[in-house]
C-alpha cells in the first residue's frame, strides 16, 4: 500500500517515534494509576499535569506535516487528550469538537484529499475521512475510538441526526431503514486494538457500550416524559441489560419503577423501586417514587414515611466520590427536569410535600410539627426573599406560613398560630398599598408581590381563628374586621378583563379574594351569632352569600 505524505515530508525518524510513544504510554499510566486516588487538590493537579503533557506532546506531533506514519499515534494522543479533558471539565465544549475536527483534517492531508475541502463541517469530514480510510487500515481503530468521542459530543448536544449518520458510515449502512440509533449502536463493532498500539485510556468498544446504555436511557426518559410507557418501558429495560455502574443502574430502576406505576403494575414497580434503594447511594428519587407509588395504592402510612426518609436522606451531606478519568454514562446524561422521575426537588420541597400531605390526611399534629421544621429550615441564614413561586407545585414563602398557621389552628395550638401569623404579618404589612385600588392595580404596583393584600388578609383571618379557639371573642371579631377592611379596600377588577393569567402559579386573584371575604364574613358572623348580635351576623352571612354562594353554603354546612 502507497502511504503518501504532504509535500513529501519524510516520516520523523524511529527514535522520536518511539520517544513520543513512551511518553504517551507513561502519561497513560500515570493518568490510571490516579483513578484509583480519592478527590482532592493533589488528585486535581496531577490530572492538571498529566493533561498539559499530553497537549504538549500533540502540538509537538500537530507541528509535523501529516504523515501516515505518525498518524496512529498522533490520533491515539488527541483521544487520549479530549477523554481526559472532558472528563476533567465534565462537559463536552466546543474545544473538543475543534480537536477532533483538526485530527480528521490531518488524515485527509496524508490522502491529498483536503483542499477545497477544507472547510467542510464535521459531518462532511467524517464522511471523507472514514471513506478513506479503506486505504489505511492502521488507522482504523484509534479512528473508531474518535468517532465514539465525536458520537458522544452530538449526543450530549442532542445533534441525533448527525450521530445516525456517522454511525451509518462506521456500519456501511446508507439506508433510511437503518435510522433506528439503538440498532445502529448495536451493530457498530469498533476493530481491535493491536496488543503492541500506544496506549488509550477508553477503547472503542467500551465507549461504544456508554454510548448505548446513554442513548436507551435517554430516550426511555423523554418516552416516560411524553407519556410513551410501552416504549419508555422498552428503552428502560434495554438500558439495564447495557453496561451501567451501580449509581446509573439505580436511576434506570427508579425510572422502571415510575414507568410500571403509570402503566397500573405498581408490584413490579415496587421491586425495581427496591433494587433502586439497594444499587445506589442517592436515595431520593426511588424514595419520592415509592411515595407516590404508596399514595396510588391508598397506603398513606408508607407514603408518609417514604417521604420522612426522603426529608432525612436529603438533609445528609454525602461526601464526592472521586470522578473516573473516562467517559462514563453520568456524563450523557441530561440534568433531570422536574417532570423527569429522576427530579426529587430540595430538602425543604420534600419536607412541605409532606408536611401538606399530613395536613390533607387530617393529621394535623404532625402537619404542624413539620410545617414549623419546614419553616426553621426556609429561615435559616439570610432572611428570604417573598416573591411568588416560580413554577409549581411549590408554594412561595408567605403562603408557607399561611398553611403552617392553618395546620397549627387544627392541632389545637392556637398560640403558635397567632406567633406565625404575626411573623408573616411583620415581614409584608409594609408593603400594603394604603388608598383603595383595583386588583390590576395592585398587581402591576406590586411587581414582585402582586398577592400580598391576599396574603396579609388570610393572616388576619387565620389569627381571628385562632383567638376563637381561645375563646377570646373580642379579639377574633377584631381580626376577622380587620380582615375585611383590608380586602375591601382592594377592588376585583373588571370581569371583561378574563382570568388573572398571570396569577395562576400563585393565588387565583379575584377568586381568592371573593373566597376570603366570604370566608371572614362567615366567621364574624358566626361570632355575633355567640354574643346573641342576630342582626350583624345576619348582615355578614347575607353578604358572604352575594360574594360567594358556593363559600358560604359549604362553610354553614361544615360549621
Amino acid at each position: 500500500m502507497s502511504r503518501r505524505t504532504l509535500l513529501g515530508a519524510s516520516a520523523p525518524r524511529a527514535s522520536c517515534l518511539d520517544l513520543w510513544r513512551k511518553k504517551n504510554d507513561r502519561l497513560v499510566g500515570q493518568a490510571k494509576e490516579v483513578m484509583t486516588q480519592k478527590c482532592g487538590l493533589r488528585r486535581q493537579q496531577v490530572i492538571q499535569d498529566i493533561l498539559e503533557g499530553l497537549r504538549g506532546l500533540l502540538y509537538s506531533l500537530q507541528g509535523l506535516p501529516a504523515a501516515v506514519p505518525i498518524l496512529p499515534l498522533e490520533l491515539t494522543v488527541t483521544c487520549n487528550f479530549i477523554i481526559l479533558r472532558v472528563s476533567l471539565t465534565q462537559s463536552f465544549t466546543e474545544d473538543q469538537a475543534q480537536g477532533i475536527q483538526q485530527a480528521l483534517k490531518r488524515v485527509l492531508e496524508t490522502q491529498e484529499q483536503l483542499g477545497p475541502r477544507s472547510e467542510q463541517g464535521l459531518r462532511e469530514l467524517w464522511v471523507s475521512v472514514l471513506h478513506a480510510s479503506s486505504l489505511l487500515p492502521d488507522l482504523l481503530p484509534t479512528l473508531h475510538l474518535l468517532a465514539g468521542l465525536q458520537a458522544a459530543l452530538w449526543l450530549s448536544t442532542d445533534h441525533l441526526g448527525d450521530l445516525a449518520l456517522l454511525l451509518q458510515t462506521l456500519n456501511g449502512t446508507q439506508s433510511r431503514a437503518s435510522e433506528d440509533l439503538l440498532l445502529l449502536l448495536k451493530t457498530w463493532s469498533p476493530p481491535v486494538v493491536e496488543s503492541d498500539a500506544p496506549l488509550i485510556l477508553q477503547d472503542a468498544k467500551g465507549l461504544r457500550d456508554i454510548l448505548l446504555t446513554a442513548f436507551a436511557f435517554r430516550q426511555g426518559l423523554q418516552e416516560l416524559i411524553t407519556g410513551s410507557l410501552p416504549k419508555a418501558l422498552s428503552s428502560l429495560q434495554e438500558a439495564a441489560s447495557s453496561r451501567c455502574s451501580r449509581p446509573v443502574l439505580a436511576q434506570v430502576y427508579t425510572a422502571l419503577g415510575n414507568c410500571l406505576r403509570k402503566m397500573g403494575n405498581p408490584q413490579r414497580a415496587l421491586l425495581y423501586l427496591i433494587a433502586a434503594l439497594k444499587e445506589g447511594s442517592s436515595w431520593g428519587p426511588p424514595l419520592l417514587e415509592a411515595s407516590r407509588l404508596y399514595r396510588q395504592l391508598g397506603n398513606t402510612t408508607a407514603e408518609l414515611e417514604s417521604l420522612e426518609l426522603l426529608a432525612e436522606a436529603l438533609s445528609v451531606t454525602h461526601s464526592s466520590e472521586a470522578p473516573q478519568i473516562l467517559i462514563e454514562v453520568e456524563l450523557l446524561l441530561p440534568q433531570p427536569d422536574p417532570a423527569s422521575p429522576l427530579h426529587c426537588g430540595t430538602q425543604s420541597q420534600v419536607k412541605h410535600l409532606l408536611a401538606s400531605r399530613c395536613l390533607q390526611m387530617g393529621r394535623a399534629e404532625g402537619a404542624a410539627e413539620h410545617y414549623l421544621d419546614l419553616l426553621a429550615l426556609l429561615l435559616d441564614g439570610s432572611e428570604p426573599r417573598f416573591s411568588p413561586p416560580s413554577c409549581p407545585p411549590g408554594p412561595c414563602m408567605p403562603e408557607v406560613f399561611l398553611e403552617a398557621a392553618i395546620a397549627l389552628i387544627e392541632a389545637g395550638r392556637a398560640q403558635d398560630a397567632l406567633t406565625v401569623c404575626e411573623e408573616l404579618l411583620s415581614r409584608t404589612s409594609f408593603l400594603l398599598p394604603k388608598m383603595p385600588r383595583s386588583w390590576e392595580d395592585v398587581r402591576k404596583g406590586t411587581k414582585e408581590l402582586p398577592h400580598c393584600p391576599l396574603w396579609v388578609s388570610a393572616a388576619h383571618l387565620l389569627q381571628g381563628q385562632a383567638w376563637v379557639q381561645l375563646r377570646a371573642q373580642k379579639e377574633a371579631v377584631s381580626e376577622f374586621s380587620r380582615c375585611l377592611e383590608l380586602l375591601f379596600r382592594v377592588m376585583p377588577k373588571d370581569k371583561d378583563q378574563g382570568a388573572a393569567s398571570n396569577c395562576e402559579q400563585g393565588c387565583r386573584s379575584d377568586v381568592a379574594l371573593q373566597h376570603l371575604r366570604a370566608a371572614a364574613l362567615i366567621s364574624r358572623g358566626l361570632e355575633w351569632v355567640a354574643s346573641g348580635q342576630d342582626t350583624k351576623a345576619l348582615q355578614d352571612f347575607l353578604l358572604s352569600v352575594q360574594i360567594c354562594p358556593g363559600l358560604s353554603h359549604c362553610t354553614w354546612k361544615h360549621t
